[in-house]
């Protein structure tokens, strides 16, 4: 099963490299951190309080073996614990904690991107507390969590306090920091800030290698945005980077493709190949608005070889890249549910990436998220009172509650090893993903097992 994880990955992530460049060149950040694991801040910030030198880098090695492990255990994990179980309401295994949390510091978000989830199911336009956000930290740092991302369904840099989150998960032992960011608000003094504080990793997306593509995927919500002022901003962060001569944060690109953006590889890469470190295109995932992502010429294909073959009209597909298809008529366990938690900006947790504001949810961390049919139905008043910066919110609605855990404030570890994250543990390994709402309408690549036509 490994060897299959990693086939699908190269599958979903692998269309950068397939660009027609001499010059590209991978960028491994597994290497890459544990290369430069004496400038990563948690271990800086160790040293100073064990006052150590480390002259021997014993310290440093322990760093760096704890980075390989997660990034190992990342991989490797979840197959283990699915084929340790195959029912973990009565299983006596011990899971591993979290490898990572996802923190939405900002639901907000300023951009209106149609083929984002937010255009069609209605997202709180919030930031995190600083007391639920420290609460969050201290409770995963005990765990030894080595990572989190700062982000989930808004945009992380509308945080006044982004960088100040960042340094405190420095200081309590988090080994990588990460966020996304549409880069709209990446100015001069924000990238510097970023740059100080410790962050390890930041992905910039970024849909078109075009203005008019770019234009089109990403127009602003509250004002007007243009492909001129965010390529600028990546563009400077990089020259503020080399500046301040850091070796962190990494940084990538991501392009979603879609029938727009296919056509515009090449373009994509040759606009950032000298600014980022890595350039990745991803497949797309159907969120609600029916975006195109097959040629005509890939469609009909498609649906003669599914004719021909006596196979389910809704065979789910995937295109690749190099206009490479793949179909699917079965799916896998899902590794997220043995890699991350997702935690709202109220405190809400979610079991995977893909289920848009935790509608399957399995727990609460701030008694805050009780109080979340308020904030919907303000939110649901003002687009359908087209109030300024809700214009693009027309499609939206009210999202689903497939799942209401009791109403009580939890620790994220009894959340991760309790009931309700088990019985969709169970239905994975059992092959029965479709007893799970979110997980049967879900089209995350990497729980089909493809073939190739």
């Amino acid at each position: 099963m490994q060897d299959l994880n990693i086939q699908n990955q190269d599958i979903q992530l692998g269309s950068a490299h397939i660009v027609k460049s001499k010059d590209f060149q991978f960028f491994d950040r597994i290497v890459y951190m544990k290369e430069n694991m004496q400038f990563n801040h948690a271990y800086k910030h160790y040293l100073k309080i064990k006052n150590s030198e480390d002259k021997d880098k014993k310290i440093l090695n322990s760093f760096k073996e704890r980075y390989a492990k997660y990034r190992l255990d990342w991989l490797e994990s979840p197959n283990k614990q699915y084929a340790n179980s195959n029912n973990f309401l009565s299983s006596s295994n011990e899971i591993p904690n979290p490898l990572c949390v996802d923190i939405e510091t900002a639901s907000i978000c300023d951009l209106g991107c149609p083929h984002c989830f937010r255009e069609y199911i209605i997202t709180p336009d919030k930031v995190m507390t600083e007391k639920l956000y420290k609460k969050i930290i201290n409770s995963i740092s005990k765990l030894n969590v080595p990572s989190i991302k700062l982000n989930w369904r808004g945009e992380p840099l509308l945080h006044p306090k982004l960088c100040e989150f960042i340094k405190y998960a420095k200081e309590n032992k988090i080994l990588e920091v990460m966020i996304n960011t549409n880069a709209t608000k990446l100015n001069k003094t924000m990238s510097e800030n970023l740059i100080n504080s410790g962050l390890d990793q930041i992905i910039f997306s970024f849909d078109g290698g075009s203005k008019k593509t770019y234009d089109k995927m990403r127009p602003g919500r509250f004002d007007k945005n243009t492909f001129e002022n965010v390529y600028s901003n990546i563009k400077n962060f990089y020259e503020t980077k080399k500046k301040l001569k850091s070796k962190f944060p990494t940084t990538k690109i991501q392009m979603v493709l879609t029938e727009d953006t296919r056509e515009e590889i090449d373009p994509f890469y040759n606009l950032f190949n000298k600014i980022v470190d890595d350039v990745t295109v991803v497949q797309y995932c159907e969120r609600g608005g029916n975006v195109s992502e097959l040629s005509d010429v890939n469609k009909k294909k498609i649906d003669k070889y599914i004719v021909n073959n006596n196979l389910p009209n809704d065979t789910s597909y995937m295109v690749d890249a190099s206009n490479k298809i793949y179909l699917s008529n079965k799916r896998k366990p899902c590794a997220q549910l043995f890699q991350r938690l997702m935690v709202t900006y109220d405190g809400k947790v979610g079991m995977c990436c893909h289920d848009w504001g935790a509608q399957h949810c399995i727990g609460y961390v701030d008694e805050r998220a009780f109080n979340e049919n308020k904030v919907i139905n303000d939110l649901e008043n003002s687009i359908k009172k087209n109030k300024k910066g809700f214009e693009l919110l027309e499609n939206a609605k009210k999202p689903n509650k497939f799942n209401e855990p009791s109403k009580k404030v939890e620790n994220i570890i009894d959340i991760w090893n309790g009931e309700e994250l088990n019985k969709i543990r169970t239905y994975h390994t059992n092959k029965e993903l479709n007893k799970v709402p979110v997980c049967k309408g879900c089209e995350f690549k990497d729980t089909y097992d493809w073939f190739k036509i």
